[in-house]
């Protein structure tokens, strides 16, 4: 059910039923943020609160608020909420905790959280276990301890679920204008995707960022993805946790390699929803964000009077997908005019200090750095925390080339509490970014970088949980060979007796394989290179068993690993890496969603260190490209079709060669 979190998030009056010092801390720090509505107070005794008469029950409300904190235990709450709904009130925070994330301790913790869901009703409830929300935009808030926030104008939103991360992160000191902070709780009825499609109707918010345990409804997600993409909104996520998927006894590699956080990535890229993996890239994302937004080329420029600064800068980029284009002719002439024949020109820049204090001379030699073909200029800067007052050059600096050039422009701190508050406030308010540390600038600008994600086909819902089996070899290739996937000729052969004439059409060399172990190299079940001679006594050498004999395929240029796993908490992942002895060896492997397109699958491919040997390495034939993908789509059309009842198809190797890609090994567990 979508509810209206309108009259919550931006209230024009608030309540607060419960008692205790959180109850008059949510009167002062809303007096605070200069918050202009009405406050009420319900408590069973009375009194006064902070100046404001309370009244002792629900029914004595004057009207039906906005927004409510209750603050009460969590059998009580439940009973508050109903009452609230009954009344008409536009949603209410719980801050008890005790529901579903105690369940492990008390059996009855589940059944109360559902009471409270009934209760609600169509009233949008936040939590429970939570803290609640801060509007920094309009100055309400339903919060119960310190924060940080001021008012602002327009800045980002964050969310978590944790409320101590929501409480340290409204107290940075970076110069981030926070709008909102919303601590998410157990998310009973009110998920995050919800809460952040409600902020996308906020003009004032820049960009979004979500510190997220777990996704839930994936429908739901992908909506807001469609949401933010066309309303401008980035997302930033700061993902955390691992499902249980990489945790299982895996009989495939793809299992173990394609885990729950494997899947986590797929589909925020799938989303287009950046993923940072710590707090302080997390914050100077959102800052980079929300000052600039998607920056127009993958590119950098650097400024420093040090070389050990400079050579820092371009160091801390390699990996990054950024580079340090050349200097261009023009910026080498208009370089050499400002700074004369003392300094080295390149890109960085160790400038030195010949112009240093003079702000006219310290702008023509930093203007040129700021092209249009640099996305991010960055001009590295340590204030000294002693006296700062001599680095003052470099701020106005800074601004005049930014003002100029109309450029994005950053100053960076490599260490970040050598930036300075006042001198972050000072460069926002003229367009600059203030970046704290230079490994912070250089991951926020590679995800500012990236283009904007386009609009894909919904993912494969992995559907409800089944109990599933292992599809014999010879029925699982049989299978999957009908939707298209190549594999060797041969056939299955019951006992040893039965080995020659199911042979008798095959060329060799020939494979022979015992069937049902899901290791079968490992077990000893796998002979290569046999002859028809050779066959019944390899056979008499390996486990007994059902048989699996084949044509040997030659002259592969590379091995691939061609994997899907169902993810109960994000769909179908499909896993595309180096085969054969590698899987282990390189873990050389990437991670898509299903569906994939074409194009997405050719990317996914290239972007894998096995790639050369797949392209032709060093003059050597080049494998089958066209081929390796309608392998991997075939596999893919596999698991569409019987969605409901796969769980894992494994290829490995999928051999390629110049004119071909063929599965020589397949693994398929389903119901």
């Amino acid at each position: 059910m979508a509810h209206d979190l309108s009259r919550l998030f931006r209230p024009q009056s608030i309540a607060v039923v419960g008692g205790g010092a959180w109850c008059a801390q949510i009167v002062r720090q809303s007096r605070r943020m200069n918050f202009t509505g009405r406050i009420d107070i319900v408590h069973p005794r009375g009194g006064v609160v902070e100046g404001i008469d309370a009244v002792t029950e629900i029914a004595a409300l004057p009207h039906a608020p906005d927004a409510v904190f209750i603050g009460v235990n969590r059998h009580a709450t439940v009973g508050v909420v109903r009452d609230l709904q009954a009344m008409g009130a536009g949603g209410a925070v719980c801050f008890a905790s005790g529901f579903s994330e105690a369940a492990a301790e008390d059996g009855t913790a589940a059944d109360l959280q559902a009471q409270l869901i009934a209760a609600a009703g169509e009233m949008p409830v936040l939590g429970p276990n939570c803290y609640g929300f801060i509007n920094a935009l309009d100055g309400a808030l339903l919060w119960p301890d310190q924060h940080g926030c001021t008012r602002v104008e327009r800045g980002v939103a964050i969310l978590t679920q944790s409320s101590n991360i929501a409480i340290n992160l409204s107290m940075q000191q970076r110069g981030l204008p926070v709008a909102y902070v919303v601590a998410c709780g157990n998310m009973a009825q009110t998920s995050q995707a919800q809460i952040v499609a409600d902020l996308l109707e906020d003009p004032r918010v820049t960009a979004i960022g979500l510190h997220i345990e777990g996704f839930g409804d994936l429908t739901a997600w992908q909506l807001l993805a469609e949401k933010a993409r066309a309303k401008g909104v980035p997302l930033i996520a700061l993902k955390v946790g691992r499902s249980d998927q990489a945790q299982q006894a895996a009989i495939s590699h793809t299992a173990s390699l394609a885990g729950g956080d494997a899947g986590a990535s797929a589909l925020l890229a799938r989303l287009g929803i950046a993923r940072v993996s710590d707090l302080p890239v997390f914050l100077e994302t959102l800052k980079l964000m929300h000052m600039v937004g998607r920056l127009d080329a993958p590119t950098l420029s650097s400024i420093s009077c040090s070389g050990g600064e400079a050579s820092l800068a371009a160091d801390t980029a390699v990996g990054s997908g950024l580079e340090f284009p050349p200097l261009t002719l023009p910026q080498r002439d208009s370089l050499s005019q400002a700074l004369g024949p003392m300094v080295a020109l390149s890109n960085p820049l160790d400038y030195h200090t010949y112009v240093w204090r003079d702000v006219e001379k310290m702008t023509a030699a930093w203007l040129p750095m700021a092209a249009p073909h640099i996305g991010l200029t960055m001009i590295i800067v340590d204030y000294p925390h002693t006296d700062a007052s001599d680095w003052d050059c470099a701020t106005q600096t800074a601004l005049a080339v930014r003002a100029i050039s109309g450029r994005p422009v950053a100053v960076v701190a490599t260490l970040p509490e050598l930036m300075p508050v006042d001198v972050a406030t000072q460069l926002m308010a003229g367009g600059v970014v203030p970046i704290n540390g230079l490994r912070e600038a250089v991951s926020a600008a590679a995800l500012a970088a990236r283009p904007a994600a386009t609009p894909q086909a919904p993912v494969l819902l992995p559907g409800a949980d089944r109990e599933t089996g292992m599809v014999d070899e010879s029925n699982a290739k049989s299978a999957l060979n009908a939707f298209g996937l190549r594999v060797p000729r041969g056939g299955a052969a019951k006992g040893i007796d039965a080995l020659h004439v199911q042979a008798a059409e095959l060329t060799a060399p020939l494979v022979l394989k015992v069937t049902g172990l899901a290791h079968k190299s490992e077990a000893g079940g796998v002979r290569i290179g046999l002859d028809h001679g050779t066959l019944a006594e390899a056979a008499r050498q390996m486990p007994q068993g059902d048989y699996l004999i084949e044509e040997m395929v030659q002259g592969a240029v590379a091995e691939l690993l061609v994997g899907i796993v169902r993810d109960p908490a994000h769909g179908f992942v499909l896993t595309l890496g180096a085969g054969g002895v590698l899987t282990e060896l390189w873990q050389d492997t990437t991670s898509l969603l299903v569906p994939a397109s074409k194009q997405t699958v050719e990317t996914a491919l290239r972007s894998l260190r096995i790639w050369p040997l797949i392209a032709g390495y060093r003059g050597k034939s080049a494998a089958d490209l066209d081929a390796i993908i309608a392998a991997v789509m075939a596999v893919q059309d596999y698991v569409i079709a019987n969605a409901a009842r796969v769980s894992e198809v494994e290829i490995n190797p999928l051999m390629c060669t110049p004119d071909g890609a063929i599965a020589v090994d397949a693994l398929l567990r389903q119901a």
